[in-house]
């Protein structure tokens, strides 16, 4: 079997298996707490996408792809994992720009990831990829993705609870009574 065709059928079955998983698990708990909460969930997993930092060493180990699509790349990560804490931060405090950081963030996680996909086939990265990047690639972004959906899921589905009193409970606050 090819490195190519490994990785696509890990791909494949990361993105099955983080489904199924988000299906069975994570939509039923998020639909037992407040948005605010559900949504962080989502957003501590973009936090680490930092990772991504981590192509400039695997450039110098054989990974081969371009320095100026390393860096954009990298940057776009860098920039999501930014934008998602400050997601949380503005969840935490109840603020009003959280909604639009939100939305900004689901925008730049999506173009980055797209990006990143274009950009790996025309390179032929999943030929190159070894050790933490093809697990990156084959693991941590089918999850990504998953998350991103969900984010953009809260955020269209409960936009009017989001700001204001009691966005941001805890999650034993949340819990019905008796359990």
């Amino acid at each position: 079997m090819t490195p190519m065709v490994a990785s696509l059928i890990a791909t494949a079955l990361a993105l099955v298996f983080a489904v199924l998983f988000a299906g069975w698990y994570t939509v039923p708990w998020m639909r037992q707490r407040p948005a605010a909460v559900a949504i962080a969930a989502c957003l501590w997993v973009h936090v680490l996408r930092i990772v991504a930092l981590q192509i400039f060493s695997a450039r110098r180990f054989g990974f081969e792809i371009p320095l100026s699509v390393a860096c954009l790349i990298a940057w776009g990560d860098v920039l999501g994992a930014g934008l998602a804490v400050l997601g949380i931060w503005l969840l935490r405090r109840r603020s009003a720009a959280a909604i639009a950081v939100l939305w900004l963030f689901v925008f730049e996680t999506a173009v980055d990831l797209v990006y990143g996909t274009v950009v790996g086939i025309r390179h032929h990265a999943t030929a190159t990829a070894h050790d933490l990047t093809w697990v990156i690639l084959n693991f941590y972004v089918p999850v990504l993705w998953v998350t991103l959906v969900l984010v953009a899921w809260q955020l269209v589905t409960h936009r009017t609870e989001l700001v204001g009193a009691g966005a941001f409970e805890s999650a034993s606050a949340a819990k019905p009574a008796g359990r």
